[in-house]
């Protein structure tokens, strides 16, 4: 749930007109086409192929920092879209929603609301080696994610099936006494509901294409599909139910020691130093996007001029960078089997 220990969800075998996954979860990120290194009539790198090269870089740096020594270019679908377009496919708003990468700041969001529910926290708490490999945490998540978006139905279900199996031994007593299990059909659908309602709300403020309110009611509707291939309760199909859902659902949340105590991690987790700028950028996003209330259990206070002054238009140039650097990184056909993408010209 949530934080909880990740299942290393298995690389979903190449095909020749398969899915590259990467950081934001898009089909066949654009790559260099006819990149050749740095050429030079001098030995010094042209400017344009300099520019293309440190792309490729960062491209590279960023998806091993999201998703683990495994390149985008390994996790692809095991085979051809019109045989098996997944769950959602090429004309679903899912695939637009997920194309951005304003799901990271969704993504850190729903975590930070997650933290609220005291019985998901206690699974969390007791349960999750986060603090000790969060990279490897995240990793894990995001391969998750992305096999989840963009895999075959097969492979969708085998993902879900190895979560459910983790969860079996996510079993407990919250401080209060009462019981959990991670597999708790309630539990399984917070959780979703939180990413649903964090996804949406990323997208309607970063998004460089904002959900119409069709899209966004057909958005979540798509994602109602994985809460019941999980086995929760019934999942909100539109965005005034998701809205009462989570009405209805305020008397249960609450923020316990344990859920400060994961947001100060949240925070500032132990990132390599030069990610450590673009990640306070994210954070302050997803804690702004958080409701007042929640904010001030959690000892979040915002300043009213910090979030339309300062944090919503640095985020947004954040963002609009990452899909700028993220279109740097080679598609499946530029690469040869086993070869570094950073070696690629």
């Amino acid at each position: 749930m949530g934080l909880d220990r990740s299942p290393s969800v298995p690389s979903v075998p190449s095909a020749s007109t398969g899915l590259t996954i990467g950081l934001r979860g898009r089909p066949s990120l654009p790559g260099l086409t006819g990149l050749t290194g740095l050429p030079s009539i001098t030995g010094l790198p042209s400017p344009s192929g300099a520019l293309s090269w440190v792309r490729t870089r960062l491209a590279t740096e960023v998806s091993t920092l999201l998703i683990g020594d495994n390149p985008p270019a390994s996790v692809r679908r095991s085979v051809p879209f019109d045989e098996d377009p997944g769950y959602f496919g090429p004309d679903s708003v899912t695939w637009l929603v997920h194309s951005d990468s304003c799901t990271l700041i969704g993504g850190l969001r729903a975590l930070m609301l997650q933290t609220m529910h005291p019985l998901a926290m206690a699974g969390v708490a007791q349960h999750s080696n986060f603090r000790s490999d969060p990279l490897g945490r995240l990793a894990n998540t995001s391969v998750y994610v992305g096999t989840t978006i963009y895999g075959t139905k097969p492979d969708v279900e085998r993902a879900i099936r190895i979560v459910k199996r983790v969860h079996e031994d996510v079993v407990g007593f919250a401080d209060d006494g009462r019981p959990y299990a991670a597999n708790d059909p309630h539990l399984l659908t917070f959780v979703h509901h939180t990413l649903v309602d964090s996804f949406l709300r990323a997208n309607q403020r970063y998004g460089a294409q904002r959900l119409t309110p069709v899209q966004a009611d057909r958005y979540i509707e798509e994602q109602a599909v994985l809460a019941e291939l999980f086995g929760g309760e019934p999942a909100a199909r539109s965005v005034a139910e998701l809205k009462q859902w989570f009405r209805d659902l305020r008397p249960e949340l609450r923020a316990t020691g344990d859920a400060r105590n994961t947001i100060r991690f949240l925070l500032n987790p132990p990132l390599p130093y030069v990610a450590r700028p673009a990640y306070a950028v994210v954070a302050s996003a997803a804690v702004t996007m958080l409701p007042t209330w929640i904010r001030r259990q959690l000892w979040l206070p915002v300043p009213p001029v910090v979030e339309p002054v300062v944090v919503r238009p640095t985020t947004t140039a954040l963002v609009r960078m990452v899909d700028w650097v993220m279109g740097g990184y080679p598609r499946e056909d530029e690469l040869e089997p086993g070869r570094d993408p950073e070696r690629a010209a």
